[in-house]
């Protein structure tokens, strides 16, 4: 009997000292989702603007607290597409860190595409944020973006969401 608690407070142990996953859940292959540019030629367009945060602030503003964002590109609609043609992620400087797409994709009908970024990643500091360029075939079905902000750690949980606004 003894040995088995010990063994099983071995693997308790050793458990606790695994890394945290850095991956992605799944990742998009946006080649799947690619469309030709002159698609977008004759949708209706907008732009949208969506606040992600990487990290917050946590006692003082010298210490902050990693996060996972997932940023949700939506379509809301039961009988279009919608298509990006951009999405700029930028920090909280307002200097552009990376682009996601470099080529318009499509969203089907309620489908729903993520963007992950890792909770190690925090060049998007305490003032991230996208920007989306889009088109869709209806002026009425703008997609929806909004974002999670998520990270546990030990007994210590936060989230919270943010949504995207027309620019």
């Amino acid at each position: 009997m003894r040995c088995i608690v010990s063994i099983l407070l071995i693997l308790v142990l050793a458990s606790c000292n695994q890394q945290k996953e850095t991956t992605p859940v799944h990742t998009v292959n946006w080649e799947k989702r690619r469309i030709a540019p002159n698609t977008l030629d004759n949708l209706f367009t907008g732009s949208t603007y969506l606040s992600v945060y990487s990290e917050v602030y946590q006692v003082t503003e010298n210490r902050t607290y990693h996060l996972t964002v997932t940023v949700s590109m939506r379509n809301i609609s039961s009988k279009d597409s919608v298509y990006i043609s951009s999405a700029k992620y930028y920090n909280t400087e307002g200097h552009l860190i990376r682009t996601y797409l470099d080529n318009p994709i499509f969203i089907a009908p309620l489908e729903t595409v993520e963007i992950v970024i890792n909770e190690g990643d925090k060049e998007g500091g305490t003032g991230g944020n996208f920007i989306f360029e889009w088109g869709s075939p209806v002026a009425q079905n703008e997609p929806h973006f909004e974002a999670i902000m998520i990270s546990t750690t030990g007994q210590q949980g936060l989230s919270f969401t943010t949504q995207g606004i027309k620019r």
